[in-house]
């Protein structure tokens, strides 16, 4: 009993971890308001638009994910804090330093592939 119950245990670990380090997602990408700077995110952090951070609807807090502008090619990894966005089409919430990075701060939103690198 207890090698059945060990082997569910394990493959469902499995299953759990599997989806993430395979994900990979195109849409439009969003960055947050300055005026959201100090807010709390869903993982109980506080948000810093300085930080290289995203949030994202199902990817687990913590998921290094490389978000990909596709109209210039620049790309940029961040890490997932918070949860969102929830507007269909939008996949990604990045913070301000992200965004600059991947060159979007003029347009606003972005074209965007995203992939789980950790």
């Amino acid at each position: 009993m207890k090698i059945l119950l060990l082997s569910l245990y394990f493959f469902l670990c499995f299953l759990i971890k599997t989806p993430a380090q395979s994900f990979t997602q195109t849409g439009k990408a969003t960055f947050y308001a300055k005026s959201l700077n100090g807010n709390r995110t869903a993982n109980g952090e506080k948000l810093d638009n300085k930080k290289l951070t995203a949030a994202h609807r199902k990817l687990p807090f913590g998921t290094k994910v490389k978000v990909t502008n596709l109209s210039n090619k620049k790309m940029v990894i961040v890490r997932i804090t918070d949860r969102g966005p929830f507007k269909n089409g939008y996949i990604i919430d990045l913070t301000q330093s992200a965004a600059k990075a991947i060159g979007m701060i003029e347009q606003g939103i972005a074209k965007v592939k995203i992939e789980v690198v950790k």
